[in-house]
């Protein structure tokens, strides 16, 4: 959307020719309704529920192998549905680089107003965002994050540091009148920079709590039979601690059996991502499960969200800009027993 510069703005307003001091000084001073109503004329135009310009949008995921990821799916199609003008093609999804790389080609070439990537290495699609991009198509990177910040025009996604910051705080406050509490800690994939980034903000967040000592950690693989797995080896590992501090919610539904099987129930568990399962459980309270951390699957609507903006040419409401931003960060909720029923309806399965 063309959008006047404020010097032709001014110009529509007085016409070419001179304006009057004593107009200027009525325009500088005056708290009349026409200062009201040019502040409004400025305002930006922003997405809102109403139809406008059809925009097609490519979304490209990789496969929803995963709760959260089938998650990620469902909410960019129930939201895209939300639209009257919004037209959603929809990948496949896929693990493979090379696969994903040639399903956002085909999105390409079918000339897409807009993409939606959520990568399955960010590294490796970074080329593709590239060239959606000089072809004139804007991207919405979801997630994980391309290696160049020119494949992409907004980049929408989770805060994992963030995540394991506030699963801190929270088993810090839980133990912070217990002298010499400890603490193990059931990673996700080492190998992966988000698992490093959820251990970082977990061990910063224990450095405001001096009782507090992590004594173990184990990494698994964000499966329910690996969760199992190694959180049976931290139990026989430790015969007692205070908390746990789980990264996955499936994971942890391996991690809740072997806890169930070793009749464990003397420390609390904070998982995360915010599972359904997981918020059932603390609802029901009779787990040691007392909270987990959200890494919200709802920012795949939120991407829509702002495909939309973009093909439409407008900002969000609530922000006095032209644009959308450049990027997003959402915040890692702590879900637990008191605010639960706020944060159930967002769940994933």
């Amino acid at each position: 959307m063309a959008r006047t510069p404020a010097t032709s703005r001014r110009a529509l307003l007085f016409g070419t020719a001179a304006v009057s001091a004593g107009a200027l000084l009525t325009a500088c001073t005056s708290n009349e309704p026409k200062e009201q109503e040019q502040a409004a004329d400025n305002a930006a135009p922003v997405a809102d529920d109403k139809p406008g310009k059809a925009v097609t949008i490519g979304f490209a995921g990789p496969q929803a192998d995963h709760g959260w990821l089938n998650a990620i799916n469902s909410n960019a199609k129930s939201r895209a549905k939300k639209y009257a003008d919004v037209t959603l093609e929809i990948t496949e999804g896929s693990n493979d680089t090379a696969q994903q790389i040639g399903q956002v080609q085909t999105l390409i070439n079918k000339k897409v107003d807009v993409l939606v990537i959520l990568p399955a290495d960010g590294k490796a699609l970074t080329q593709v965002g590239l060239q959606a991009m000089r072809a004139g198509i804007p991207v919405v990177n979801l997630d994980r994050v391309f290696a160049s910040p020119q494949a992409y025009r907004c980049w929408i996604g989770g805060d994992n540091y963030g995540m394991g910051l506030n699963a801190g705080h929270y088993i810090g406050e839980q133990l912070k009148g217990k002298k010499n509490a400890k603490v193990v800690e059931l990673a996700g994939l080492d190998n992966l920079e988000l698992t490093q980034q959820r251990t970082k903000g977990f061990d910063d967040a224990l450095k405001n709590y001096p009782n507090i000592r992590k004594v173990a950690r184990q990494a698994a693989d964000f499966t329910v039979e690996s969760g199992q797995a190694k959180m049976a080896q931290l139990l026989q590992a430790q015969s007692s601690f205070d908390a746990l501090w789980n990264h996955d919610d499936d994971q942890g539904v391996g991690a809740l059996r072997a806890i169930d099987q070793a009749g464990r129930d003397d420390f609390l568990m904070a998982g995360g991502a915010g599972a359904k399962s997981a918020m059932d459980a603390i609802k029901a309270g009779n787990s040691v499960l007392k909270a987990t951390v959200l890494y919200p699957p709802t920012m795949a609507a939120s991407a829509i969200d702002l495909a939309r903006a973009l093909g439409q040419s407008k900002g969000i409401g609530g922000l006095a800009e032209f644009e959308i931003p450049s990027s997003l960060t959402l915040y890692s909720a702590v879900v637990t027993k008191d605010n639960v029923d706020q944060y159930l309806p967002t769940g994933f399965i």
